[in-house]
């Protein structure tokens, strides 16, 4: 899963891909490294970022959504959002995933999931972005996320979403503090529920940097290339990235070394 940001405050490339056209020209190079999906955002989900209103979200990424479709009718896109309206509006333009970090908590994003049978990528996160990473705490960071997603799942499927159309993202950073995203990191394999496959998303995240001793942003690509053969190993078969290319051929030389 290729990374699209077209918003101007992203924590690792706030405004590059603003305009749409550089969006469209991002999400178009990704399909060619290799992406089997392109996620668009159009608002920051880091430490402290602001709200932004759902027709702001709706300007930023729907001609991107429109020109990537355009140019690769075929391309699979996820649109992420936790805004029901953008979600609607971004599957009526041709998004096939919705990919909410608030975990699918408002029952309207249930609801049009349930409708248009689109993929649901269903992220665990503590708190709300502006506040998440003031005081993480879990009495045990595995367990409660387990049982997240199995409330999650019984929820959604209930609701009509299709079991097979799930997936289900442990949320590293998003309401963790280093131990903990390190724990989820060791415990991958057991984060699993109801047999559906994980989303890991680590590319380029802060506590990488915090690991490394160093804020520069350019310094966290090899790592991730890292943390991706390692999921791998465990079992993760769905990574989220912004450099496709080095992160796929750690995943196929991984696999092939696992045979």
């Amino acid at each position: 899963m290729g990374i699209v940001n077209v918003t101007p405050d992203s924590f690792s490339d706030g405004g590059k891909f603003e305009e749409a056209s550089a969006g469209i020209a991002r999400g178009l190079q990704l399909l060619e490294e290799g992406a089997a999906i392109i996620d668009i955002g159009g608002e920051s989900t880091r430490p402290g970022a602001d709200d932004v209103a759902a027709k702001e979200e709706i300007r930023r990424v729907i001609p991107v959504i429109e020109g990537i479709l355009k140019e690769a009718p075929e391309a699979c896109l996820s649109i992420d959002t936790s805004k029901a309206l953008v979600a609607r509006t971004a599957i009526d333009s041709g998004a096939a995933i919705l990919n909410d970090v608030t975990g699918f908590r408002d029952p309207e994003m249930i609801q049009i999931a349930a409708k248009t049978e689109v993929g649901v990528a269903v992220m665990h996160m503590q708190g709300v972005p502006r506040t998440m990473q003031s005081a993480p705490l879990y009495e045990n960071v595995v367990a409660d996320i387990c049982s997240f997603f199995e409330e999650r799942h019984s929820t959604l499927v209930a609701a009509g979403i299709n079991s097979e159309a799930i997936v289900y993202d442990p949320g590293i950073g998003f309401g963790k503090n280093q131990d903990h995203n390190l724990t989820l990191l060791r415990h991958l394999d057991r984060l699993a529920v109801s047999n559906r496959p994980l989303l890991l998303g680590v590319s380029r995240k802060s506590f990488i940097g915090k690991i490394l001793k160093s804020d520069a942003i350019e310094e966290r690509r090899w790592p991730t290339v890292a943390i991706t053969a390692h999921a791998t190993s465990l079992g993760v078969p769905l990574h989220r990235v912004h450099e496709v290319k080095p992160n796929l051929e750690a995943m196929r030389m991984t696999e092939a070394i696992m045979s």
